[in-house]
């Protein structure tokens, strides 16, 4: 199993939002970065995702589950990209924010602090616990 980073701006789709979709899940669509596209396409069903609300609000607020590999995106008009599906799996007790992670020093190696601009990044397992464990979890 990996573990990945998923940004969404949370006036577009919001932890709510992937709360409410339910156990189907939703498709993760709208990537258009060619490196962060690479990464969706390493996602493994089960593979789990802490989800980020970018922008304003800067935090991990919740965990998905990849429950459907990398197929063509249909908002791509060009056909270039793709998407997986995810579903919630837990909202964090405590969200984690981007002062917290980079307050950290063990963090300072994340992809998030590293690449700021990627949507779609992963995550090593020592960093996926310690980011768990700073969010109550």
């Amino acid at each position: 199993m990996k573990y990945w980073l998923v940004k969404s701006e949370p006036g577009t789709w919001s932890w709510q939002d992937q709360l409410d979709a339910g156990e189907k899940g939703t498709f993760w669509d709208g990537v258009r970065n060619y490196q962060a596209s690479n990464n969706m396409k390493e996602m493994k069903i089960g593979d789990l995702c802490f989800f980020y609300h970018s922008v304003s609000e800067k935090q991990i607020v919740g965990i998905v589950e990849v429950i459907k590999e990398y197929y063509p995106d249909h908002t791509d008009k060009k056909g270039r990209f793709g998407m997986v599906d995810v579903k919630a799996v837990k909202s964090m007790p405590t969200p984690v924010t981007l002062a917290d992670i980079k307050g950290e020093p063990r963090l300072e190696n994340l992809a998030l602090v590293r690449q700021s601009r990627l949507s779609v990044v992963p995550v090593d397992a020592p960093s996926w616990k310690l980011i768990c464990k700073m969010g109550g979890l």
